[in-house]
């Protein structure tokens, strides 16, 4: 297998902590926290509001995620067709006006719809702001760079959920909507000051690489140089699907709602001192040992929620699913975008994501009924297994080759 293709020189050198970086972090992050302020309080904002049935009031939170998947099938063409910037700032302008029409939603069927096309407008987005950061980082600091970048994701997961039951549990919903938009807003507003990193180069007199627009096909909805570590991140994905849907069953079930209440704080914990040390990592050594040392830490946070009778064993996963998942993600995406040529960084993040979201999406539906027959021990432990298929895939697939092992 070659080398990865997008191992050029960038703009910006070897300088990492940029203009450019910095906004499209902070943008990021407010893409982020929008949607974890919202993702943990539709479903029952759908119940109260519109006195719908549990069913419904999971459609209504699982809309989003139904149109960004839905979206992720062209916003890789789309960023790299018509330009970084450009789709950054009409999906930008798109998702304030989806925010601003959870005011409206007067009935069900119109709030499923508004988190649909909410959904739509967050991939287009946060495909284009990573492709945007993606070009500002050196290729031989692209694991580092993520890492920062999966900071920004780490602390709109710990704080979002939680200051959104806040606002609904002291306040109320129209008070939710309002720091929703806000978010989405001061988003905007910053992302009116970042360039292209492209475009900057080209203002100051270098002449960039010029980038070829690519033709739609399925090249460019799944690229072929991605799919390895996509397939890879199905698995995962799946795996952190069913941390994520059945964590509040299972505390339920055993008594474990403190533990399951502070699972996401440990978790951040964990990664924000963890990506600190393990993108530079993944930049000196390779991706073998960032992506061994997740895989390893991800089992063991499934095999101890399997077996957790008691709140503490609840918050000891959350912190190494923070080391497992929350190092995985991130190297993932390192390496896909290692994968492609600079011009192609939007259908290489894409693509990631979309298998990304497809795991999170199985999780769900293939796990419900595995939970239901076995128990959620038993699921848990299969889920560890697939861990260890992921694993192997990954060897087969990526970690055999130089370029994994530099």
């Amino acid at each position: 297998m070659a080398e990865p293709a997008g191992a050029g020189p960038t703009p910006t050198g070897q300088k990492l902590i940029t203009r450019t970086f910095v906004l499209a972090w902070l943008v990021n992050l407010s893409q982020y926290l929008t949607f974890y302020f919202l993702v943990t309080t539709m479903a029952l904002y759908a119940v109260r509001a519109f006195a719908a049935s549990d069913a419904a009031g999971g459609l209504a939170s699982s809309a989003f995620v139904i149109g960004a998947t839905v979206a992720r099938l062209f916003t890789g063409y789309v960023v790299d067709r018509l330009g970084r910037r450009r789709v950054m700032m009409a999906a930008l302008v798109l998702a304030a006006v989806s925010c601003a029409l959870y005011f409206a939603a007067g009935s069900l069927a119109l709030l499923v719809a508004v988190r649909v096309l909410h959904g739509f407008t967050y991939a287009f987005a946060s495909t284009a702001i990573m492709a945007l950061a993606q070009a500002a980082i050196p290729p031989t600091r692209r694991g580092e760079g993520t890492g920062y970048l999966a900071l920004g994701t780490t602390l709109a997961t710990a704080v979002g959920p939680a200051l959104g039951l806040f606002v609904t549990g002291t306040l109320d919903y129209a008070v939710l909507f309002a720091v929703a938009l806000g978010s989405t807003v001061v988003g905007l507003v910053l992302a009116v000051f970042l360039q292209d990193p492209a475009t900057t180069a080209a203002g100051e007199g270098t002449t960039p690489v010029p980038a070829a627009r690519p033709r739609f096909s399925l090249a460019v909805v799944v690229h072929p140089a991605v799919v390895p570590i996509g397939i890879f991140m199905v698995v995962i994905g799946l795996c952190y699907g069913g941390v994520m849907t059945f964590l509040n069953a299972l505390a339920e079930e055993r008594d474990l709602a403190a533990g399951a209440g502070l699972f996401f704080v440990a978790y951040a914990a964990a990664m924000l001192l963890m990506r600190l040390t393990l993108g530079t990592l993944q930049d000196r050594r390779g991706d073998n040992p960032v992506v061994a040392f997740g895989l390893m830490f991800f089992a063991l946070a499934l095999v101890l929620l399997a077996v957790s009778t008691e709140d503490w064993h609840v918050v000891v996963a959350g912190a190494l699913t923070g080391l497992g998942y929350g190092t995985l993600m991130p190297a993932a995406q390192a390496i896909a975008v290692s994968r492609v040529q600079p011009h192609q960084y939007g259908a290489g993040i894409s693509t990631l994501l979309l298998f990304a979201d497809v795991g999170l999406g199985l999780g769900p539906v293939a796990l419900g009924g595995l939970a239901s027959a076995a128990g959620f021990g038993a699921m848990y432990l299969v889920l560890a297994g697939f861990v260890l298929v992921a694993a192997a895939w990954y060897a087969a697939a990526h970690g055999r080759f130089d370029h994994a092992r530099r």
